[in-house]
């Protein structure tokens, strides 16, 4: 376990990162190069239906600084500047995108043995600030999460958490659509040796008045080969299988079914991830 109770954004993502990670319908190439430098160049394509997007990515690192570049088929270049504890604990973060005069943004995240702080600002005449904190230990935290838009003067995301947790457990509730959806996860290692682990996404919603569960698992077969499986409660069983083929080069073939009308063709998704 880390040192201190971590960001609002860990809250239920060990859970999150079980169930949901890596499973996709599409089929994505990536390849990362570098330059004599160490500057990595990432380019990456997805193919979605009949449509093909793609981007290209340069990561520059100097000292505690990581500038971020990427440009995508829509023109878009997004720019992030990090800069990686100019105070102890302290991370701030500049991010940028062209076109668009609107999307700039800073953000500074504060770590410590028993709180983490994340706030962001937008560079607008009225903008939109962001607040999270988490205040406890490496075992229990309870945390909340804001969003207010000073143009209307209203909350525009109002949510609070609270995570558990053990050597080998890892239970969160969280509150979220200002109060309209309530989540519950719980996260198991079974085996550390053969990253065994189970864990289940309990969501209900109070307006509608629905229940989604979902259920995943995941196992290595050997040090190199991951495999993972899901289901839900509306008959939506998936699974997946993730070979590193080189040190940091993988390639993962998912698939899903509908139990519930298994005459439709199953969803693959293919995704193979270069590095030198």
């Amino acid at each position: 376990m880390g040192k201190g109770p971590g960001l609002y954004s860990d809250i239920g993502k060990r859970a999150r990162d079980l169930i949901y990670k890596d499973y996709q319908s599409d089929h994505k190439f990536t390849v990362t190069t570098y330059t004599s430098t160490g500057v990595a160049i990432t380019s990456t394509g997805i193919k979605k239906g009949e449509l093909f997007l793609a981007d290209v990515s340069t990561q520059l690192k100097n000292k505690n600084i990581t500038t971020d570049i990427k440009v995508d088929t829509n023109s878009n270049l997004l720019a992030t500047v990090t800069v990686d504890e100019p105070a102890p604990g302290l991370k701030t973060i500049f991010s940028f995108i062209i076109p668009d005069q609107r999307s700039g943004k800073v953000e500074l995240q504060y770590q410590h043995e028993y709180a983490g702080i994340s706030t962001s600002i937008g560079l607008t005449a009225n903008p939109i600030v962001n607040f999270s904190g988490v205040v406890g230990n490496n075992a229990l935290s309870l945390g909340t999460d804001l969003s207010f838009d000073t143009a209307s003067g209203n909350f525009t995301k109002l949510n609070a958490g609270l995570s558990y947790t053990l050597s080998d457990l890892i239970a969160s509730l969280t509150v979220n659509d200002k109060g309209d959806t309530l989540n519950a996860s719980y996260y198991h290692t079974v085996s550390p040796l053969t990253s065994t682990a189970v864990g289940a996404e309990l969501s209900h919603s109070f307006s509608s008045n629905e229940n989604t569960l979902t259920i995943g698992t995941q196992h290595a077969l050997d040090p190199l080969t991951l495999v993972k499986a899901r289901v839900n409660n509306y008959g939506r069983a998936s699974a997946l299988i993730q070979h590193e083929w080189r040190p940091k080069s993988l390639f993962t073939i998912s698939g899903e079914v509908d139990t519930r009308a298994i005459e439709k063709s199953a969803k693959i998704g293919l995704a193979l991830a270069l590095k030198p």
